[in-house]
């Protein structure tokens, strides 16, 4: 019987082969995956409706069913896809995403930058090309995988445009040394990474565990935050990359508000696309003292 790690080294050598395909080939195939997978009760599908009904408690069955369906079959989508993002060539990497952006990413004398994204389900494919559009060293910060086979081939593709991968965990140092050098700075805090540096905040209502890095990082580094935001198109067409302006007074030096302020940014972002927000992940895992668990 093959090893856990034998099979993880196939499934590697299965999206090296499915990069292949034309890509409208591979989505369909993504999607229809996605909805086999969806009809098979699971963990995953559970975490997808409990999170839809803490956020979004006045919808009705129906519509909380139709977008929980759909989130479920774009992130399994989004997996298939890997093939494309960590295997493909940066020229058919920019024949599939169009990007939208306010700011100069080629500029030689862009202030020192945080590129703050959010996890819809399109982050990879943004994540990437932003780091190739910048033509400079970067640096990205991640959350290692379980699997030491499958870490080591993701932290390689995506470090394939020259960017430095830089483990989330006791990060602070390298990234305020990367600011100081004018080193762009690509992660992403919308997740639950526990109580450390990190407080309650209000997300559609429900008292969230929110990092607070971001605002500190931005104060000790005098950087910028910029948030961008990909999307995935209809019609099997790829992506669209939406960097938006600088936030502008951020930090205030309050941890608390400067968390809120990303999460109402956030809100606004899922409202325009609720069934591409990554809603498999357990957000609401750490609760406020004295609340029960809600998974």
């Amino acid at each position: 019987m093959p090893t856990k790690k034998t099979i993880v080294h196939y499934c590697m050598y299965f999206l090296r082969g499915l990069n292949l395909l034309p890509y409208s080939w591979i989505a369909r195939f993504g999607v229809g995956l996605g909805y086999l997978l969806y009809i098979i009760p699971s963990q995953r599908r559970r975490v997808v409706h409990a999170n839809l009904r803490l956020c979004f408690p006045d919808w009705d069955e129906a519509t909380r069913e139709r977008v929980a369906c759909a989130a479920f079959v774009h992130a399994i989508r989004s997996y298939v896809e890997r093939s494309v993002q960590w295997f493909a060539s940066a020229n058919k990497l920019t024949r599939l995403i169009e990007v939208d952006s306010v700011v100069d990413l080629s500029d030689p004398n862009l202030p020192p930058t945080i590129f703050l994204g959010f996890h819809f389900v399109a982050i990879e494919a943004g994540s990437l090309f932003l780091n190739y559009s910048l033509k400079r060293p970067c640096v990205s910060l991640y959350t290692p995988m379980s699997n030491v086979a499958c870490d080591i081939t993701a932290k390689r593709q995506r470090a394939r445009f020259d960017a430095e991968m830089i483990p989330r965990a006791d990060s602070a140092r390298d990234v305020l040394r990367a600011l100081k050098k004018r080193k762009p700075v690509m992660l992403a805090a919308d997740m639950d990474y526990g109580v450390r540096n990190s407080t309650f905040v209000s997300f559609f209502g429900v008292q969230t565990c929110t990092l607070t890095a971001i605002s500190r990082l931005a104060k000790a580094g005098r950087a910028q935050v910029v948030p961008f935001i990909t999307e995935v198109l209809s019609g099997y067409r790829g992506y669209r990359i939406k960097i938006f302006p600088a936030w502008t007074n951020y930090p205030t030096g309050d941890a608390t508000a400067d968390a809120r302020f990303m999460m109402i940014f956030l809100e606004q972002q899922i409202l325009k696309m609720p069934e591409q927000y990554y809603w498999m992940h357990r957000r609401f895992k750490t609760r406020p003292a004295g609340e029960p668990g809600v998974y």
